[in-house]
Parts: structure tokens; C-alpha cells; sequence
């Protein structure tokens, strides 16, 4: 990605004349649209979305998009700077211009990402095979599947991006990717019909009947912002909270139910109940695992990738956690992460516990309230070695993905993944299904690097799909 400071001489040289009346031109057809989709005025959305945030991503894809423009007689800004200034510019510099002059802004699916180096994009409206981009900045951010908008410029034997990237979710990227798929099945009347409405009545609709893809893209560079911008806007207006679920597909919601002990009883008296019944295992003097050896249900192996993210416990013998039990001076507490399981919980204990323990009282602590509280304290220190921090939860990590590619997924028809994987169209399901799981995943360990650092990349061998992960 080529820093502003590159292009710092033409960025001046574009800011005065007749060049600065037809930038602010370019730029209203980026900021305008999404204006009157928000309710908000220009300088709303740059007081919204931050200042330093416009710049780097509108302002420059604006920029870039203003540069490859004719104006009039054909004229554009690069010609007319490199006429009149390019001796100041060195070769290389000169070259990128030129390359930016003829450059299409188009939609990325990013993969092998060399931190600091490169990565990999592959082109989702045009198509081919993914090409190699050099660069440094972009890959410090950039996760695993992400999908951007971005000019792809070769500058002598590399390939590089420019300077005005954006970041989609998801979703919005399969917007863009449906509206393109849609006009390029219309025929050459609707063309002209969507161009008139679309794009107003001094248009050239005949000639946009008649455009390729890498033209249509040429032409729409905007578009890109527009999306992106108004996406953005409603996630600031409202944020969404991560869809936390356990294994069993329950919302996620810590509970602990507290039974005081009754008059009489020893912890001695719990810890014979406990012992008893194969459903607790020890975990260490004062506390038990409640466990099950049952398989989730279907909607615990990832019914809305990209929406729902799973927070679950195994033991080192694969059995799947349901809660903890600890025994306290006066108490027993039952700790669970869903109302559903501290409900099971509540009746089992209820029932082995008997008159040994008084009536329970149960608090719960949703994800949103554990969010707001997340400024009271610091968490205390965990005493462990981040290396085994990253075994442990690797270690979780494998056992579930381990069981997850034999139950059944949503998104993959009911199917498991290792049925799905039997057809071709399955196929495609599944690597979908996996580039979503392995994205979101890289994206909530932006504050945990255990997870972040976590390698798909034995899910995809498993399956036998190891040469599409690119």
C-alpha cells in the first residue's frame, strides 16, 4: 500500500484549480449517497465515523477513484501532473501513477497472509486465481478471509495495493456481490432502465448497457464507499453485541445457583453425594466438573457463522463440560454458562442434595452486562506461562473442531461436514463454512492472540480440501 506521502506532490497539485473543483466532485458521488441514506450531512458522517478513519479509507478511495477520471477533452490529473511535474517524481513513483491511472477498483477475498510481507487476493467479481500482493502496513490488520475493496496495481514485476482500502463485514460483501450478480443478468433494456435511475438522466445508458465487469467496475467505484460507509454508520449507531452459545446452541448467560448448606450437614455429606454420581468428576478438592457424555445438538457445531461465536469447556478426556460445583464453607455453587443448563443443573442437584442443602439462589450475568463491566477492574493475572495459555486453549480448540466434523451444520443442509465434503456442491459449502469460522475467529482473538494464532489449517487437510485454502 503506497503511503499518502507518495503521492504528496500530485495530492497538492489536484487541491487547487480547476483539479479541487472537480475532486470535490468525485467526492460527493462517494460521501453523498450514503448522506442520503444515513440522514446525516458530510461533515456528520466525518464527525461519526472519525476524522482520521474518513481520510484513510473515503477521502483516499475518493482520490483514487477522481484520478482515474477523464474530464472534458479527456483530461485527468495524472496526465496533467506528470506533463507539467513529473521530473520531481522518481521512476518508481512515476510508474505507480501511471498505474493508478488505468486501475480498477474491485472486491478481495484475502488469504495467506505473511505478516509485514504479503498476501494473497483473489478477485470476486472479476475472477482468476488469487495473485501475490506485496505489502507491509495492510497485513499487520488484515485477517484470514477478509474481504476488501482495493485497487490492484502492478509496479514493475510487483503487485501492490493501493492506498485507499476497505474492510467489508461479511455480509455487506455479499450485498455488493448479489447487486453485481443481478445486473449482470439483466438485459440490455433494464441496463438502460437501472442506469437512468441509478445514476441519473445525463447518464450515458447505452454505453452502460453495453459494459463489461472490469468496466462496470471502472465506473462504480463509489459504490464500494457507499456500502461500506453505510454499514459502518448503523454499526456505530448500533453496536451489535457478539452472539456468544455454548455447544448446545443456548445463548450464553453465566449463572450461579448457591444452596446453603442445611443445619447439620458436613462437606464431608456433599462430597459422598458428589462421589457418588458418574455425572461430577473431580477437578480438585473443593471442586467437581458436571459432565456429560452425550454429543450436542446440531445447532452447537456453528448454526450463523459469522454471527454466533462458541464458548464451551472440555476435559482432557473429551468429555464436554456442563458446569462446575464447587463446595464453599456454607455452600454449594453451581456455576453454568446458559439458563438452560443451570436449570438441568438446579434439578439434578436439587434432587441428590435433598434436605442436605436449603432452598438456592440463583444470579445471572448476561454478555451485555458483562461488557458494561468490564472498566470496574482489572481482571487478576492468571499465573501460568502465556505458552501454556496457548496449549490450553488450542488444546480446547482442537477437541471442538474435532467433534464438530461429525455432527450435523445448519449451513451445510443438516449435514456433517464430513458428509457434505461427498459433493461437489457440498464442497463449496464447507469451504465457505470454514474460511467464516477461521475469519471470525482471527477477528474475536484481536484481544486474545491465542486464539488469533490459531491454525485452521488441519481442518481443511481433514476434509481434504487443503488445496482450495487459498
Amino acid at each position: 500500500m503506497a503511503g499518502k506521502h507518495t503521492l504528496e506532490r500530485l495530492i497538492q497539485w489536484s487541491m487547487r484549480g480547476p483539479w479541487a473543483d472537480r475532486f470535490d466532485e468525485i467526492l460527493a458521488d462517494h460521501v453523498l449517497p450514503a448522506c442520503d441514506e444515513t440522514g446525516l450531512g458530510m461533515e456528520d458522517i466525518v464527525s461519526t465515523i472519525g476524522e482520521d478513519l474518513f481520510m484513510s479509507t473515503v477521502w483516499a478511495c475518493a482520490f483514487e477513484d477522481f484520478l482515474t477520471c477523464e474530464f472534458g477533452d479527456g483530461e485527468n490529473a495524472i496526465d496533467d501532473y506528470l506533463k507539467r511535474r513529473g521530473w520531481k517524481e522518481t521512476a518508481s513513483v512515476r510508474t505507480y501513477m501511471a498505474a493508478l491511472r488505468s486501475s480498477t477498483m474491485s472486491l478481495y477475498e484475502v488469504s495467506d497472509i505473511v505478516p509485514g510481507t504479503s498476501f494473497h487476493a483473489r478477485d470476486l467479481i472479476r475472477g482468476g486465481e488469487p495473485v501475490l500482493i506485496s505489502e507491509r502496513s495492510a497485513t499487520r490488520s488484515l485477517k484470514p478471509w477478509d474481504r476488501i475493496a482495493a485497487r490492484v496495481v502492478q509496479v514493475g514485476s510487483k503487485m501492490q495495493v493501493g492506498g485507499g482500502v476497505l474492510v467489508f463485514e461479511h455480509g455487506t460483501a455479499e450485498d455488493i456481490l448479489e447487486a453485481w450478480d443481478a445486473f449482470e443478468k439483466l438485459g440490455k433494456d433494464q441496463r438502460r432502465r437501472f442506469a437512468k435511475d441509478a445514476l441519473g438522466e445525463d447518464v450515458d445508458d447505452e454505453a452502460i448497457a453495453d459494459l463489461s465487469p472490469t468496466e462496470m467496475a471502472r465506473t462504480s467505484g463509489s459504490l464500494f464507499t457507499t456500502f461500506w460507509l453505510v454499514d459502518l454508520i448503523d454499526r456505530i449507531r448500533e453496536p451489535s453485541i457478539p452472539d456468544w452459545r455454548n455447544s448446545e446452541g443456548d445463548e450464553l448467560v453465566l449463572c450461579e445457583v448457591r444452596y446453603p448448606l442445611a443445619a447439620g450437614t458436613t462437606s464431608n455429606d456433599i462430597r459422598t453425594v458428589l462421589h457418588a454420581h458418574a455425572e461430577f468428576c473431580t477437578a480438585d478438592m473443593i471442586t467437581w466438573n458436571w459432565i456429560t457424555g452425550e454429543k450436542p445438538a446440531a445447532a452447537g457445531a456453528g448454526e450463523q457463522p459469522g454471527r454466533s461465536l462458541n464458548f464451551e469447556t472440555w476435559r482432557d478426556d473429551g468429555a464436554l463440560v456442563l458446569g462446575d460445583v464447587k463446595l464453599e464453607d456454607k455452600a454449594v455453587v453451581l456455576s453454568t454458562n446458559s439458563r438452560q443448563r443451570s436449570d438441568r443443573g438446579d434439578a439434578l442437584l436439587s434432587r441428590i442434595l435433598g434436605s442436605r442443602v436449603g432452598e438456592p439462589s440463583i444470579k445471572t450475568e448476561t454478555v451485555e452486562q458483562i461488557m458494561a463491566s468490564r472498566d470496574a477492574g482489572e481482571p487478576q493475572a492468571v499465573d501460568i506461562s502465556e505458552e501454556e495459555q496457548f496449549a490450553i486453549i488450542h488444546g480446547q480448540m482442537d477437541r471442538h473442531y474435532r467433534s464438530v466434523l461429525d455432527e450435523p451444520v445448519a449451513v451445510l443442509g443438516g449435514l456433517t461436514p464430513r458428509a457434505a465434503v461427498k459433493t461437489d456442491d457440498g464442497r463449496v459449502k464447507v469451504v465457505e463454512w470454514l474460511k467464516m469460522m477461521e475469519n471470525m475467529t482471527a477477528k474475536s482473538g484481536d484481544d486474545n492472540s491465542a486464539m488469533a494464532s490459531y491454525d485452521f489449517g488441519w481442518l481443511w487437510r481433514e476434509l481434504g480440501l487443503g488445496e482450495l485454502r487459498r
